[in-house]
């Protein structure tokens, strides 16, 4: 990761132009303690999921099969299956190819794509979250997307440059290409705000603060937090984490999780709950999108969240009802680095590079990339068409999509991309986790014991 500036669609422009043989850099979502066999897993082989039967296209042979494993997107298992099978439906009628849907949730794919890639035995497409696209590079086990492989899809230059720059380690073709595009965005209650005489949402971090005290009480809160998540801790990290000059990987990628910027980052996540007393204690338990139920049921003013529109909507929050603002920094007029305000979140579209049908693999991944599709899927799930083209929609012209357009162009920034991206995830979130823990049971967290924990999620980074 590169620590100068901020990696902007105007930034990576011109090497994504290159098609990306000395690119890419670094959502959105869970890891696994799994995830410390990557870097052992270099040479393993990957997965053909397909049948084993079947000829080229034009014989009389059926086409053969591919298997694909899609990430949770929607509101449930089956909400995901009833949006992609119409889809998978579209391209067998197109091309013959039969396309075999297992949606798996978030919890588990991470350890099932690296059981995968140890075994041999899994599919032949997959989603993985755009933030483990070096973890998983390291492991040789997925297909380069190359300057000839790009090409196959249309190119590099179809998709926005800060969600090309999430798929995989500097210097290397990509890993996989980007499907679903995703950044943070503060949702805050329009009348919850109104009624504690705020009027617009705070733009830093001390009006945001101000702005939580003000409508805390008598049952309610100020901001919700997702404290007991560790991904979800891993990126507001990193963010805060580049707001306060600071990354988490050092320009050689050496971890560096307990300097005193990365610790003044990681204290001020934990105050909103531990000092400022905005968020609830009971938030430090929070794993499983309950702090988005949270603001969707009024009990939370404000919520920091990927593309929250769909999650808000099953629990039966209306779109009039709320506003989307850029996540706050440090001070007004922040510029570079320091006004980064999300990281670049989203899913990305893999394949395994030994897989038996390759053109089929191919023929898909163009497929779910294509303009059309891009439309479709992303309006779907409420999430930004990481190829520019589909972005003509007005679907993605909504206030709220607005914001999240705007800040993956121009003030978000990708998490490290280093073989041990996942690691770092799980260790640092786990490490905040525990922190929220400590300020929920009325413990006092301090300079000194976020240090601590920083310190020895540093040193476990080196087993």
């Amino acid at each position: 990761m590169r620590t100068s500036r901020v990696r902007t669609a105007a930034h990576t422009a011109r090497a994504t132009r290159t098609v990306r043989t000395a690119r890419t850099a670094r959502a959105s979502r869970t890891a696994a303690v799994g995830v410390l066999a990557l870097a052992l897993a270099a040479t393993t082989a990957a997965c053909g999921g397909g049948s084993t039967t079947g000829g080229e296209e034009g014989s009389n042979e059926k086409p053969k099969e591919l298997t694909y494993w899609a990430s949770n997107q929607g509101a449930s298992i089956e909400h995901d299956k009833k949006v992609l099978t119409p889809e998978l439906k579209r391209f067998e009628k197109r091309t013959g190819i039969k396309v075999k849907l297992e949606v798996v949730p978030w919890d588990s794919l991470l350890d099932r794509i690296l059981a995968a890639t140890s075994s041999g035995q899994g599919p032949d497409v997959l989603n993985i979250g755009n933030t483990w696209s070096a973890s998983l590079q390291a492991t040789d086990a997925l297909l380069a997307w190359d300057e000839k492989n790009l090409k196959q899809i249309g190119g590099g230059d179809r998709f926005v440059p800060s969600a090309l720059a999430a798929t995989g380690a500097e210097g290397k073709p990509p890993a996989a290409v980007p499907l679903y595009s995703l950044a943070y965005g503060l949702y805050y209650n329009k009348k919850m705000l109104k009624d504690a005489g705020i009027d617009e949402p705070p733009a830093t971090w001390d009006e945001l603060v101000d702005a939580g005290e003000k409508l805390t009480g008598d049952g309610h809160y100020g901001l919700a937090v997702e404290g007991g998540n560790p991904v979800e801790n891993a990126h507001h990290a990193c963010v805060l984490g580049k707001q306060h000059g600071h990354d988490f990987f050092d320009a050689s990628g050496k971890p560096d999780f307990d300097s005193p910027a990365a610790v003044k980052a990681v204290k001020q996540y934990i105050d909103f709950l531990a000092g400022d007393g905005i968020a609830a204690e009971g938030n430090a338990e929070y794993a499983k999108n309950e702090s988005v139920k949270d603001f969707a049921t009024g009990k939370a003013a404000m919520l920091m969240w990927q593309a929250a529109a769909t999650s808000l909507k099953s629990h039966g929050m209306k779109s009039d009802e709320y506003g989307v603002a850029p996540i706050p920094v440090q001070a007004e007029g922040a510029t570079g680095e320091r006004a980064v305000n999300s990281m670049v979140a989203g899913i990305n579209l893999a394949v395994f590079k030994n897989t038996d049908n390759i053109d089929g693999a191919m023929k898909f991944v163009k497929f779910m990339t294509s303009d059309e599709e891009q439309r479709k899927l992303n309006a779907t799930y409420g999430a930004v068409p990481p190829v520019e083209a589909a972005q003509d929609d007005p679907a993605f012209s909504t206030p709220d999509l607005k914001v999240l357009r705007e800040t993956l162009a121009s003030s978000s920034a990708p998490l490290p991309q280093v073989a041990d991206e996942s690691k770092f995830e799980t260790l640092v979130g786990t490490a905040i986790k525990e922190l929220f823990a400590d300020a929920a049971a009325g413990r006092k967290v301090t300079t000194g014991s976020v240090q601590e924990r920083l310190t020895k999620a540093q040193q476990q980074m080196k087993k």
